[in-house]
């Protein structure tokens, strides 16, 4: 999967810019606060429907204007598909090939993003919410049905939330209700369970190799899914919900007096692990690094596997973070393999590892300049 067109209009620091790429490997180059990154974030945002670096869209739009505007055009093996998102004040509409998707699960997918940037040392060191957004957002990209799910159970969770916190003030006694909302919190949060637990299997397979490599042979990765329902190793839907409903009736006088729902995939942690010790409490800075990069080139395969396209690659000002055997690794790893798109203030560290001739834009002051920029 290649971005071989990149149109944006009022977005961030941008009037309007329109990229055509050639190459493999993308470099913008120029210094810190110029707009770099916010490059990376247009594309980012094509895929995903909303940035990485904040929650509030409305950041995302020009100063004072109504809305910002991102076209890509992406080759896939078998075809040709232009991407449009219109974000406004209101929300946002998506296009694929001109016709508008009305679900965000019929537009997340179709172009599929990995970004790696110095904050994704947070994966490791960061809060459970973090990480349950990284399992969100990357099973989302593969399995859209996922994303349903997951809109679903957020949105009954609130109900469930707000309805416990009505009986715990005796403003509802209806306990049939609370019963249809556990009922269907089972249901989809049962799925997000299972999903996550056979994501997870799967990237640790593919990360554990990468981290073998990158520690020459001296530690084995291992990431465990801490589910807030003890889950087993092989286990099925069937069991979940079964599983599930216990735990949620179990815990029904604690929720209302708590007024939340105190088990479900939005208690799930990540916990990952260099030769059995937990990296985020006993890991180096170095080891955490590692971590971080190997899950982060984990999913190049692993996409691949899943959808037969290799990911496009965001590496927003990574190379400084990383000493150079991780440097030699990361790019060994992506030749030739994965369109890659790297934001740097200086080529200096990479002239003599890269090994394909990149394709550089100057960037300053939200102005770009290369053979391709219009």
């Amino acid at each position: 999967m290649r971005l071989n067109e990149l149109q944006i209009k009022n977005f961030r620091n941008y009037d309007e810019a329109h990229l055509t790429f050639d190459k493999n490997l993308v470099i913008f180059l120029g210094e810190n606060a110029q707009g770099k990154t916010n490059l990376l974030e247009s594309i980012f945002v094509l895929s995903m429907t909303r940035s990485h670096r904040t929650a509030q869209e409305q950041e995302l739009i020009g100063w004072e204007q109504e809305n910002a505007y991102i076209k890509g055009v992406i080759q896939k093996k078998h075809a040709t598909v232009p991407l449009e998102i219109l974000l406004t004040k209101k929300g946002r509409k998506t296009k694929v090939n001109h016709i508008e998707q009305k679900k965000l699960s019929s537009y997340v997918g179709q172009m599929n993003v990995i970004l790696f940037a110095p904050e994704d040392l947070s994966l490791v060191k960061g809060s459970p919410q973090l990480r349950r957004r990284f399992l969100d957002m990357e099973i989302g990209q593969i399995n859209p049905i996922y994303l349903y799910d997951l809109v679903q159970y957020q949105k009954i969770l609130k109900q469930r939330n707000q309805y416990l916190k009505q009986l715990f003030e005796k403003k509802q006694t209806d306990e049939l209700y609370l019963d249809v909302l556990t009922e269907q919190l089972v249901e989809f949060g049962s799925k997000i369970f299972l999903a996550r637990q056979f994501f997870v299997r799967r990237l640790e397979h593919w990360a554990n190799q990468l981290h073998h490599q990158i520690s020459q042979g001296k530690e084995q990765l291992a990431i465990e899914y801490v589910a807030s329902l003890p889950l087993a190793d092989h286990t099925d839907l069937a069991t979940i919900k079964t599983d599930f409903l216990a735990a949620l009736t179990k815990n029904r006088d604690k929720e209302r007096y708590r007024q939340m729902t105190t088990v479900g995939p939005h208690r799930d942690d990540l916990i990952f692990l260099i030769n059995q010790k937990n990296v985020q409490t006993f890991g180096s800075q170095g080891q955490q690094r590692t971590t971080a990069l190997s899950v982060r080139l984990a999913e190049i395969d692993l996409i691949q596997e899943e959808t037969g396209e290799y990911p496009i690659l965001l590496l927003d000002d990574v190379m400084s973070e990383l000493d150079d055997s991780r440097q030699l690794h990361l790019l060994k790893t992506i030749e030739n393999k994965v369109q890659t798109f790297l934001t740097t203030t200086t080529l200096e560290h990479l002239k003599n590892k890269m090994t394909v001739e990149p394709e550089i834009y100057y960037v300053q002051q939200g102005l770009i300049k290369g053979e391709n920029a219009q």
